[in-house]
């Protein structure tokens, strides 16, 4: 049985490279904060509550990128569940071109791809037949 995970490969950084962060964290956001009341106007002081309200922000996309995360290794994990359960099945598409017994299940970003005993490959979703 043949299952590759093509997500959590790419996902993954290689150890060999080291690549940079493009997401800000919690301290770095207090660093910035920090910095912008320092160079404030005194003149034209910021108002507190606008301080509460870009911190109540960045912790909310801070969330919700944490729940994006968690959501894909979830839907990674059940895609995979499944494809335990497909090989070795016969599947058709929704117009019936492409039918074939699955040798292997292939999980991308989008879902699960069927690799047929013949090399064909069909997106597993709506309309497809499995038998």
């Amino acid at each position: 049985m043949q299952v590759t995970n093509a997500v959590t490969a790419q996902a993954q950084p290689r150890q060999a490279e080291a690549q940079p962060s493009i997401s800000v964290d919690y301290n770095a956001f207090l660093k910035l904060l920090i910095a912008q009341m320092k160079h404030q106007d005194p003149t034209n002081p910021m108002e507190p509550s606008e301080y509460v309200a870009q911190l109540a922000t960045f912790s909310s996309v801070e969330q919700a990128v944490q729940t994006n995360s968690k959501l894909d290794a979830l839907l990674t994990s059940f895609a995979l569940a499944q494809a335990d359960g497909i090989i070795g099945r016969t599947v058709s598409s929704a117009d019936g071109s492409i039918v074939g017994e699955v040798a292997a299940v292939r999980i991308i970003s989008g879902g699960a791809v069927a690799v047929l005993s013949d090399g064909q490959e069909l997106k597993l979703g709506p309309g497809v037949t499995i038998t």
